[in-house]
């Protein structure tokens, strides 16, 4: 058997699997020699890494689409605003023809059926909120760019809210929090969570005033995004596809990255167990992985870690998306078992130093890969996933299938139309302010001095009695109990991130 043989024959799979491509070989592809992933292994995690402009968003728009096809929902983020094409057929030309015929692929114009959304409803699509208490302290303090200290310090304000009741919903509520514990009558429940200094709550009030002036308000509120909508299928029994318009915040990396994570770690703590399925219930793509990555703390990364381990059997595969492996921790990279390595560039010593890190987390092979990475033309990559019986095939160059859906952008106003025709869009377009800490705090402030005839009709308030205990005994501060996911004196049930849990 011939090394092309012996390749091919590690892609022979016996049950249902995803078509990549062709084996290229002496710089030709192998219509006979198909390169495939096993669908029960999409959720084992992947790698879909490569310089910018090989190929990488046509890779993710390839696998979508068969996945969508055999059932299974994708969610992709659109950060550049060229997926949305996934909702409408291909449009057929000579350079897809060639590619189609050189592959050994029947390409037929197809449409897939897609929700498009957007963060905060900024951009095209149905808004995407979370609330502060859902987001949890571990995330906001990423977005936030919070150190370690403040970090933990985040995370007492919302244990101290938690169990008072005071529900965080939005911005505001959070601000009137720390502002309540940096006044003269709430610093002495500074004392009862742990020691928070005032100095730091000062540094968090900052940081979110200043967060709040870049126009990032938008993002927090009700109603709350459910995830589980991510988990859809259409009619016709296809998986559907959920795209996260991601243009509009281009500028905001910190956030959009963070609440992709969210989106991951709602899903985790909410999902039941379901060990080795024979198809996943999810396909995670986190684009612009590195983002998620940069300058995260400890906890963060361990949290991340953990996640990705665990999430694979609730079956939820996540792959990552970015241009080297060694924009992944090592922890989180050994957990991605499909790889597919668009080519890299050599350029600079930074770039050779990559390119010799990325050879390095491949299976032996008989490539030489640092000169095939450098070589490979867009639309090939190299590839080595894991088999029906879990071990990683052979590694295989490959010329990759052309998208059978439109390899662009909608039309704007075909976007805007299918945004509000959606079942979801009067679910979610509306934001809605109910009343949370901001109102509770603001009604149980004190009342301008009184005369001293009318304060004489009052019973006085106990000397030793704190505000928050005036809070607590409150009338007002009782209707919380009628509020949604909350109750007075328990507090909320926190997971790996800090995200508040929640029963659907």
């Amino acid at each position: 058997m011939s090394d092309s043989e012996t390749i091919a024959a590690g892609y022979a799979f016996t049950g249902p699997a995803l078509d990549l491509g062709a084996l290229l070989w002496d710089g030709a592809p192998l219509p006979d020699a198909q390169i495939r992933i096993p669908l029960p292994m999409l959720n084992r995690h992947g790698l879909v890494a490569g310089a910018t402009g090989t190929g990488k968003t046509k890779t993710l728009q390839l696998i979508a689409e068969q996945l969508s096809a055999q059932g299974v929902p994708v969610f992709l983020a659109d950060v550049k605003g060229d997926v949305s094409g996934i909702s409408a057929p291909g449009t057929a030309n000579d350079k897809v023809a060639g590619r189609a015929a050189e592959v050994g692929q029947q390409w037929t114009a197809t449409g897939f059926p897609a929700e498009f959304y957007a963060l905060g409803g900024i951009g095209h699509g149905i808004p995407v909120r979370a609330t502060i208490t859902g987001f949890g302290p571990v995330l906001l303090s990423k977005v936030l760019q919070l150190n370690q200290t403040q970090e933990q310090s985040l995370g007492l304000i919302f244990h101290y809210a938690d169990t008072k009741g005071l529900e965080l919903i939005d911005l505001k509520d959070l601000r009137a929090v720390v502002t309540f514990l940096t006044s003269d009558e709430g610093k002495p429940e500074l004392k009862n969570i742990g020691g928070l200094s005032t100095a730091t709550a000062g540094v968090i009030l900052r940081s979110l005033t200043a967060f709040e002036a870049q126009g990032m308000a938008d993002f927090f509120g009700e109603p709350e995004f459910d995830t589980s909508e991510l988990l859809r299928t259409a009619t016709d029994g296809r998986g559907m596809v959920s795209v996260l318009e991601l243009p509009a915040v281009q500028d905001k990396p910190q956030l959009f990255s963070t609440f992709l994570m969210w989106l991951l770690a709602d899903l985790f703590h909410d999902l039941p167990e379901v060990g080795d399925a024979d198809k996943p219930k999810l396909v995670f793509f986190f684009d612009e992985a590195h983002l998620l990555f940069n300058d995260a703390s400890k906890a963060f990364l361990d949290s991340i870690t953990q996640t990705v381990r665990l999430i694979r059997s609730k079956g939820v595969g996540v792959f990552f998306v970015t241009q080297t492996p060694k924009d992944v921790p090592g922890d989180v990279l050994a957990q991605l078992g499909n790889r597919v390595q668009h080519a890299l560039r050599a350029f600079t010593p930074d770039d050779q130093k990559a390119l010799k890190a990325t050879v390095k987390t491949f299976p032996n092979s008989a490539y030489d890969l640092e000169e095939i990475l450098t070589g490979l033309g867009t639309g090939e990559a190299v590839v080595t996933v894991l088999s029906e019986n879990g071990a990683p095939t052979p590694v295989a160059v490959t010329r990759l299938r052309a998208p059978e859906s439109l390899m662009g952008p909608i039309d704007p106003a075909v976007l805007d139309q299918a945004v509000k025709s959606s079942s979801l869009y009067g679910r979610y377009a509306q934001a809605v302010d109910r009343e949370s800490a901001y109102e509770k705090l603001s009604e149980a402030r004190p009342a301008p001095a009184e005369t001293p005839k009318a304060a004489a009709k009052k019973a006085p308030a106990k000397e030793d009695e704190s505000m928050v205990q005036q809070v607590v005994g409150s009338g007002m501060f009782k209707s919380l109990a009628r509020s949604v996911g909350t109750q007075i004196g328990r507090e909320i049930t926190r997971s790996l991130f800090g995200t508040a849990r929640r029963k659907r």
